[in-house]
């Protein structure tokens, strides 16, 4: 059976670029049985809050597509999902988002024998402060010190990340741009990832174009799960 990685990279290596949806454990459900089907991924994650026991069932009987945790905190960890990204914060100025907070959560991942994935993380300015922000205790970098950027994302590839994220934060106000996406794409082979901010197809093509791999939108579904067709002609 194709692990959730195999199937990310398979898509990375035939340039089939993917889209994420992503749920936050706080907040209703608003898809459809088989809604979801017409994105590649479904993320389960945020900032705050515990994911409720029977989340991911309820995401399962709506959707075939691979369930993915993308968890903000501890509390955000279930074994009834199909892989984990299992993240280290490379912009935070914190040891515990770089490391601590994952060997807390190792025991039960292992224990759980999920899959993990190992996930450079970088947040990224977005216009707004952003609860991200907050629960990492990370300063997001702003937009022009895009040779930094590209030179934490290319340290994530070189520690054995599997998967950059750029990320702008939930309802960022400006997404991250796309010179930053060309130049950290160009400089990295692992498939990238990019979320924050993107509310039209057009933004979503954009980041796509420059080099992104996956696009991960949440916020707006929220408010518009109507729409998810339209980003997917």
């Amino acid at each position: 059976m194709q692990s959730v990685l195999e199937y990310i990279l398979s898509a990375h290596q035939h340039n089939h670029k993917m889209l994420a949806v992503l749920l936050d454990p706080e907040r209703p459900i608003n898809f459809q049985a088989g809604e979801l089907n017409k994105a590649d991924i479904v993320l389960v994650g945020g900032s705050t809050g515990a994911i409720a026991p029977d989340f991911i069932g309820k995401i399962r009987a709506i959707t075939s597509r691979p369930i993915v945790l993308f968890p903000g905190n501890g509390n955000q960890f279930t074994a009834d999902a199909d892989a984990i990204l299992f993240l280290s914060v490379l912009s935070a100025q914190s040891a515990d988002v770089l490391i601590g907070r994952q060997m807390a959560a190792a025991p039960a991942i292992m224990a759980a024998k999920m899959e993990s994935i190992p996930m450079g993380y970088i947040l990224i300015d977005g216009g707004k402060t952003t609860s991200v922000a907050q629960a990492s205790h990370s300063t997001p970098i702003p937009q022009n010190q895009v040779k930094y950027i590209t030179d934490l994302a290319i340290t994530g590839q070189l520690l054995g990340k599997q998967l950059i994220y750029l990320e702008a934060g939930s309802g960022a106000l400006t997404p991250v741009s796309t010179d930053i996406i060309a130049s950290v794409r160009k400089a990295i082979s692992i498939p990238l990832i990019v979320g924050g901010g993107i509310c039209t197809p057009e933004a979503m093509h954009a980041a796509f174009q420059a080099g992104a791999d996956i696009v991960v939108i949440g916020n707006h579904f929220e408010s518009h799960p109507d729409q998810l067709p339209l980003f997917c002609q």
